[in-house]
């Protein structure tokens, strides 16, 4: 069986290197990752990753939340957010583009791959 690729979509380096280290660790591919909505949509074109995991806030004009609908509505592809938001306001707009899962910064390794897992045996 292929190793399980995934799209980080991560704005801040520190932890998009964090990030890597750990879905590497667990025995994911990375296929790469983006920076902003636009990375984003290109790189799942490209790569046609297995699972999208997205932050909220991104660089540029297009959020994490929108580009997360974008992704699942165009390419069906699963998305689960990894944020650190706590915002009502935000967390219902993130939940009404029914992801795949939702992990709040900073995570475990368990809470990630518990996260992925689930959102893999959706799809």
């Amino acid at each position: 069986m292929s190793k399980v690729s995934i799209l980080l979509v991560e704005d801040d380096n520190v932890l998009a290197k964090i990030a890597e280290t750990r879905l590497q660790s667990l025995g994911y591919d990375m296929c790469g990752r983006a920076t902003t909505a636009a990375e984003a949509m290109e790189m799942v074109v490209n790569n046609k990753p297995d699972l999208v995991l997205m932050d909220i806030t991104l660089k540029g004009n297009v959020d994490g939340i929108d580009a997360a609908n974008m992704i699942k509505n165009g390419f069906f592809i699963p998305v689960v957010y990894c944020t650190s938001h706590s915002d009502d306001a935000v967390l219902e707009r993130a939940k009404a583009t029914h992801p795949d899962g939702f992990i709040t910064k900073p995570y475990t390794d368990t809470n990630l791959r518990v996260a992925i897992e689930l959102a893999l045996k959706k799809k």
